[in-house]
């Protein structure tokens, strides 16, 4: 009885850990087709097969990121940017969102494992609704890309650099690539290569439905869809942190970047009052995984590198298309800090106790991330010598933005990116990769650990601080 009960037990942890394993290899599988699709001549402006460039423009793309080592629009054909577009909605929604509404297109039903699978991936706590969720996901990301779309393609179609079908080209491209939080961009054909959207920084109309694209996109579904029915039902302790904690952090960036960038002849000085504020509330906002920039990042001050990384450490939202450690699991950190220094034992955050569980798992991801960037910062100093010494920026600021950058999967550079060396190059892969599924695969395997204690050792103290 004993030995038929281990071997059962045995089989529940393994599957437990399938959620991760499946999403991961999601992850891998939609890598390794965009990286042969991406390797094919036609796929390329110049024809070549650069199976290199292929896999990291593939990473970058499934993992939403937006890092490239060569500039896209003049580096790829039509075929290569249709390509590239599809990757970032399948990596923006995940492919077990794509997968599920087909199965339920085609009338088939989803097992538990399935469902399980989706839970982990939306980072929800229940299976109860899950089906439900994933549908009105799709739904809601096609309704929001296309009232960007919309927005965008009546704007390109007054600039003289877009005529006829480009403009709706473009506005699709972008809208899909601003709301999952990609970062990629079309405008290197248009106004020099990985110009990004430097030429709109003062253009209210592009700035701002880009930043909101990427805004909603990162705060995920679920809080959006409370906050659709906030008339209806209070908001949940978890929505109104993500809400709280994303106006915060844009608020703060905003005044950060403007106060540090204010003289800066190269990004803010001589722009207007109303121009700062547009162009430091987009940089703010963008550095928490979308990736996009409308100044050059190679121009700002050391000081503000610094708020970028640690906005970009932080991240969007569970449930949302950004990276980063996410909203909820930096300000976990913060009320337990908080709930210390006022001598209390539990975590309380809106009249609410939140579990020891979720407090613990904030902190393994937390303490994971900063090792893993730490472990990758160390080896890029190591290996690009020629890229860090280069200018009076570069070096161990600009190489650990680099690492940020990858891990938080938002794809803002200070331009030393296409001069990685292999090994460089490499290593931003991986953290891509990990970086998009690192906090979601932790999370999913330490709730995968969780069981029932059947005992408890005698407590003893240990001296701390």
């Amino acid at each position: 009885m004993t030995t038929v009960m281990r071997t059962s037990n045995n089989r529940l942890r393994r599957s437990a850990f399938r959620p991760a394993t499946t999403i991961a290899l999601s992850f891998a599988i939609l890598i390794a087709v965009g990286t042969v699709l991406l390797s094919l001549p036609v796929a390329r402006a110049d024809g070549r097969v650069d199976p290199f460039a292929a896999i990291f423009t593939a990473t970058s793309t499934v993992c939403v990121t937006g890092l490239v080592i060569a500039d896209t629009a003049t580096t790829f054909t039509t075929f290569g940017e249709i390509v590239v577009l599809v990757l970032i909605q399948l990596g923006g929604l995940g492919y077990m969102t794509i997968a599920t509404v087909v199965a339920i297109l085609l009338g088939r039903e989803l097992g538990l494992s399935e469902r399980i699978v989706l839970r982990e991936a939306h980072g929800q706590p229940r299976l109860s609704g899950v089906i439900r969720l994933t549908r009105n996901t799709l739904m809601f990301t096609l309704v929001a890309e296309a009232v960007g779309t919309t927005i965008l393609v009546l704007r390109f179609a007054s600039d003289p650099n877009f005529n006829g079908w480009k403009s709706l080209y473009y506005a699709v491209f972008h809208s899909v690539s601003a709301f999952c939080n990609a970062g990629f961009d079309l405008m290197g054909a248009v106004f020099g290569k990985f110009s990004s959207l430097t030429a709109y920084k003062l253009d209210p109309v592009v700035s701002l439905t880009i930043a909101g694209l990427f805004i909603i996109g990162g705060l995920g579904y679920p809080v959006v869809e409370e906050l659709a029915r906030r008339k209806k039902r209070r908001l949940s302790v978890h929505a109104r942190l993500v809400v709280w904690t994303t106006a915060a952090l844009l608020l703060l960036g905003t005044a950060a970047i403007l106060i540090l960038e204010w003289s800066n002849p190269e990004t803010l000085q001589g722009l207007s009052l109303p121009g700062k504020l547009l162009v430091s509330f987009f940089q703010s906002a963008t550095a928490r995984t979308a990736g996009f920039s409308t100044v050059d990042i190679a121009d700002v001050n050391a000081t503000t590198l610094f708020v970028l990384g640690t906005l970009m450490f932080i991240g969007a939202s569970p449930g949302g298309t950004g990276g980063g450690v996410k909203t909820t699991t930096f300000v976990l950190m913060v009320v337990a800090v908080l709930s210390v220094l006022r001598g209390r034992t539990d975590s309380e955050v809106f009249g609410r106790r939140i579990p020891a569980a979720n407090v613990y798992r904030a902190l393994a991801i937390v303490i994971l991330s900063a090792i893993l960037v730490a472990v990758a910062t160390m080896v890029l100093t190591l290996t690009e010598l020629d890229v860090a010494s280069r200018g009076e920026r570069a070096g161990f600021m600009a190489v650990q933005f680099e690492v940020l950058s990858a891990w938080g999967t938002v794809g803002l550079s200070t331009g030393i990116t296409p001069d990685l060396s292999g090994v460089g190059r490499i290593v931003i892969i991986i953290m891509m990769y990990v970086g998009r599924i690192g906090p979601l695969t932790a999370f999913a395997a330490l709730a995968a650990r969780e069981k029932p204690v059947k005992r408890r050792l005698a407590e003893e103290h240990v001296v701390i601080g």
